[in-house]
């Protein structure tokens, strides 16, 4: 979700997500509750951390706390590393209802808090 933001803020990020132990597709959840805000990640395809641990990147930002702990480091030039960490809305339990309200409140969560990144770090350094 965070990707899906990031990219719908500034069409010219070139952004990656990657997990520590990706899922074999996206959250149907997930790209529920994007669609629900005219964000179309379907397309997306879970990729794993270590593809990316070569590679050099202005940030790179963990964004729930296992990922934080686990995330190997990466050889390639970094920046900076941060974390903005929220609730795995995939571990929600409950009724369909009580864990799509889970997705949601993460959503807004993650729009708020990359929206902020975003103008506070890349938009102030374009």
């Amino acid at each position: 979700m965070a990707a899906g933001f990031l990219k719908s803020f500034d069409p010219d990020l070139e952004v990656y997500s990657a997990g520590t132990e990706p899922a074999s597709q996206v959250n149907p959840r997930a790209i529920l509750v994007m669609t629900e805000v005219g964000l179309n990640i379907s397309d997306s395809v879970p990729q794993n951390v270590n593809e990316y641990l070569d590679q050099s990147f202005d940030y790179v930002i963990t964004v729930c706390d296992y990922a934080r702990e686990s995330c190997p480091i990466f050889d390639g030039d970094v920046k900076e590393n941060l974390h903005i960490g929220f609730v795995d809305p995939a571990k929600a339990t409950g009724t369909e209802d009580e864990i799509l309200s889970v997705f949601r409140r993460v959503r807004e969560e993650i729009r708020k808090e990359f929206y902020k990144f975003c103008i506070e770090n890349i938009k102030g350094n374009k």
